[in-house]
C-alpha cells in the first residue's frame, strides 16, 4: 500500500493506525455535543492531541442530509476563526471543506490536509490542493457528496476519484468510502453493506479512512440518539480496523485510541 504523508504523519502501510479528531464549528451538526464555540477550540484541540490525536480535522459546515445550509461566506468566516486559534500551536490540521473559495481562506493559516467531501469532483478545488502542495483525504462521490448508492457504485466512484487526482497530479491521499445518509436513494443496508465489504476498498492501494463516528446508521440499530452512540461506533470502528481501516476520525479520540490499542495488542502483536 503506497503511504500518504500528512505533515510528518505516515498513513497507510507500516504505519500506525491514525485517529483524526473532529473539531466541529458548526451549530447545526446533527451530533449537537460536538460543537465546539470558538473561544474552546484551542483548549478543545489541546486535549484531542494528548489523548492521542494525530490529526486534527476542522470544519465548519453541516454536511448532514437536512442541515440548515449556511453560505460560503458564513463558513469561511467561522473556520477562519476557529484556525486562528490553532496556529502556532503546532498540530497536524485537516480542513474539512469542499469549497475552493473556502480553501482559499484556509491556506492563509497553518494546514497541512484537506478531507474534501465531493472526492474532487471540482476541478478548481482539485487544482487549488495541488498548487498547495496539500495532502487530501476524499470521499467516494460522482457529482454530490455521498451519491453513490451500494457497493458497486461506491466502487465506480472511488475509481472516478483515483483519476481525478492523477488527472490533477495529486499523489498523496486518503480515501474515503462515504460511509452516511449522503443523499435520499442511500439507506442504512448501503452502511452495513459498506462496513461488510471494507477490506474490498484496499485494492485501490491507497490508505482508507473509518469514518463511523456516531452515524444514523449505528442509532437505527441501537436505538440510540448521537449522544448515545459511543458503544456502537467503537464497535463498527474495530471491525473496520480488523478490515485495514488505516484511520479513523472521530469525535470520541480517547476512547477510540484505546480502542485502537486494544486491537494492535491482540493482532499485530499477538
Amino acid at each position: 500500500m503506497r503511504q500518504c504523508r500528512i505533515n510528518k504523519t505516515d498513513i497507510g502501510g507500516d504505519a500506525p493506525v491514525r485517529v483524526m479528531g473532529v473539531i466541529n464549528c458548526s451549530p447545526e451538526s446533527f451530533y449537537n455535543d460536538s460543537f465546539i464555540p470558538t473561544n474552546e477550540i484551542h483548549q478543545k484541540a489541546v486535549e484531542m492531541v494528548e489523548a492521542g490525536a494525530d490529526i486534527i480535522d476542522v470544519g465548519a459546515r453541516s454536511t448532514a442530509p437536512h442541515a440548515q445550509a449556511i453560505s460560503q461566506t458564513m463558513e469561511a468566516e467561522r473556520i477562519d476563526a476557529a484556525l486562528k486559534e490553532l496556529d502556532g500551536t503546532g498540530f497536524t490540521i485537516s480542513v474539512d471543506t469542499m469549497s475552493p473559495w473556502v480553501l482559499d481562506a484556509c491556506v492563509k493559516h497553518d494546514i497541512h490536509a484537506v478531507n474534501d467531501i465531493t472526492g474532487f469532483a471540482s476541478p478548481a478545488y482539485a487544482k487549488r490542493v495541488a498548487d498547495a502542495g496539500l495532502p487530501a483525504i476524499l470521499m467516494a462521490t460522482d457529482y454530490q457528496p455521498g451519491d453513490a448508492v451500494g457497493l458497486d457504485a461506491t466502487h465506480a466512484a472511488l475509481a472516478n476519484v483515483v483519476k481525478r487526482c492523477a488527472d490533477a497530479g495529486v499523489d498523496n491521499y486518503v480515501l474515503d468510502p462515504a460511509v452516511g445518509l449522503w443523499v435520499p436513494l442511500r439507506s442504512f443496508d448501503d452502511d452495513w453493506e459498506i462496513c461488510r465489504n471494507f477490506e474490498s476498498f484496499l485494492k485501490y492501494d491507497r490508505p482508507v479512512l473509518a469514518a463511523v463516528s456516531r452515524k444514523s446508521f449505528i442509532g437505527d440499530l441501537v436505538s440510540r440518539e448521537p449522544q448515545d452512540r459511543l458503544a456502537g461506533s467503537l464497535a463498527v470502528t474495530l471491525t473496520l480496523l480488523e478490515k485495514g481501516a488505516s484511520m479513523v476520525r472521530t469525535h470520541d479520540v480517547r476512547e477510540t485510541v484505546d480502542t485502537i490499542r486494544v486491537y494492535e495488542r491482540l493482532v499485530k502483536q499477538g
